[in-house]
């Protein structure tokens, strides 16, 4: 990104309100702010030039205050037996990301990043090698929705805020994010229609508790105590298991919204009969739902998938014990499908 390019704001990254107060202090009439709103966020423009509804000497004044988050497709992967697409996108300034496309029987969802690499350092994610190198705007995460619909020639009615990075970890753009993308002026996504997963950052599950966002929170949880989560997750050391249920609770008690626990399945970690007991009195009581995920192997960790018979086991275990629970469809088996594993072949 020139010095330019960095000294102009991301347009994309904000609400319709701050347009409106950028367009009265240009002495603009108001309706101009909803005419630029419309071009991002329902006509997913990527350049002031196409905006032809505004006068050529607004575009020029927009170009030279702004910027539109814009990405480039590096690399795409197709998968052959499913149609999932998994996009490589190049940001501005060099870093890359990953998003993924996939398509079900209510229509396409959508699972993007929110940091450019992860700070995390879950054991089994291959995000984490290398570690965060920066938060992404909240631009840069409406844009890869955006141009994965313009590519795609369809709209995308499912957000996973699940690739690359931790959302919590980047607060305040993920609730930029989430108020645009529900806007119902803009992209009128149902907010309700978002996935948000963290590892859980406590204090901040508490805040979002607080926005009155009626998004799903997933939590990944992958063991059913403190001690093995803190050998799978060291983020469990900083936030222990008991805060984060917590904080859980109440993130439904704000929302009403069904808690979903993500709990990727590691072979000789925590799928044995014991583990299925734990977990399930770990969760006991509480309006949730747990998916179960076959971890994907990473060449630069020794952690294994077990084979399909014991997570089906496993998953049985849980449903004796009354728990909802379901094994996550693979999508996109045969394109690097872990996530960072696309990122990281490309760094190499």
């Amino acid at each position: 990104m020139s010095e330019t390019q960095k000294a102009r704001s991301d347009i994309l990254s904000f609400t319709k309100e701050e347009l409106e107060e950028w367009v009265k202090e240009a002495g603009l009439p108001r309706f101009r702010a909803g005419q630029i709103y419309e071009w991002l966020h329902v006509r997913h423009a990527s350049s002031f030039d196409v905006m032809t509804s505004l006068p050529n000497r607004l575009r020029e004044e927009l170009g030279e205050h702004f910027r539109i988050a814009s990405l480039k497709a590096v690399q795409v992967l197709e998968s052959k037996l499913d149609g999932t697409k998994k996009y490589l996108f190049a940001l501005e300034d060099g870093n890359v990301i990953e998003s993924v496309l996939m398509r079900y029987s209510y229509g396409l969802s959508a699972c993007i990043s929110s940091q450019a690499g992860c700070r995390m350092g879950c054991r089994f994610c291959a995000s984490a090698i290398g570690g965060k190198v920066r938060d992404l705007e909240a631009g840069e995460m409406i844009a890869q929705v955006a141009c994965m619909s313009r590519l795609q020639g369809e709209r995308i009615g499912h957000v996973v805020i699940m690739g690359s990075g931790e959302p919590l970890d980047n607060y305040d753009q993920l609730v930029r994010f989430l108020r645009i993308m529900g806007d119902p002026k803009g992209e009128c996504l149902s907010l309700r229609d978002i996935t948000v997963s963290t590892c859980g950052i406590v204090p901040n599950i508490r805040r979002l508790a607080k926005e009155a966002l009626p998004v799903t929170l997933a939590l990944s949880l992958h063991a059913p105590s403190q001690e093995k989560r803190e050998r799978l997750m060291p983020i469990a050391k900083k936030y222990p298991l008991d805060q984060v249920l917590d904080a859980m609770r109440v993130y439904y008690e704000k929302t009403r919204r069904r808690i979903t626990f993500e709990y990727s399945c590691v072979e000789g970690e925590n799928t044995s009969p014991e583990d299925a007991r734990m977990l399930s009195e770990l969760v006991r009581g509480m309006n949730c739902h747990i998916n179960l995920i076959p971890v994907n192997p990473v060449r630069e960790r020794p952690y294994q998938r077990p084979d399909r018979r014991k997570i089906k086991a496993f998953r049985d275990m849980l449903e004796k014990r009354g728990i909802s629970v379901t094994i996550r469809r693979e999508m996109g088996r045969d394109i690097n499908g872990a996530c960072g594993q696309l990122r990281r072949s490309y760094l190499q």
